[in-house]
């Protein structure tokens, strides 16, 4: 995992893409445990002083990591929203978000059918 291979010592994570989680916060405006969900998941990256994989799972138990290249899903469990971040050295790049119903559409919650959408994407 790309991540791991810099992370000798606590590193301050880089959020790109950060817009997309504004946007997914603006889209469901209200829903006050949803955008403080997003709010922690932003804090726990920024914060992150992860350096293997099992780091992220202990301070985030809802991450799957669906490709060894440093891709995970957060499963926002408050309103069954997804979020996709892609790990490289200092940085987190949020690469999607949706429903739980638009994953299901999108990847069918499938590795195979994830990794054939990074490929398509030219991500991996």
């Amino acid at each position: 995992m790309k991540l791991f291979l810099y992370l000798y010592k606590k590193l301050d994570l880089d959020i790109l893409s950060k817009d997309k989680l504004a946007k997914l916060k603006r889209k469901n405006r209200g829903n006050t445990k949803l955008i403080n969900a997003v709010d922690k998941l932003i804090s726990d990256l920024e914060s992150a002083d992860w350096v293997n994989k099992t780091d992220i799972k202990q301070t985030r138990p809802d991450a799957d990591c669906i490709h060894n290249d440093g891709f995970y899903f957060f499963d926002i469990n408050i309103h069954r929203t997804m979020i996709l971040i892609v790990f490289e050295k200092a940085e987190a790049a949020v690469i999607w978000t949706g429903s739980h119903d638009e994953y299901d559409r999108i990847f069918k919650g499938n590795k195979k059918t994830i990794e054939k959408w990074l490929r398509n994407q030219q991500l991996i």
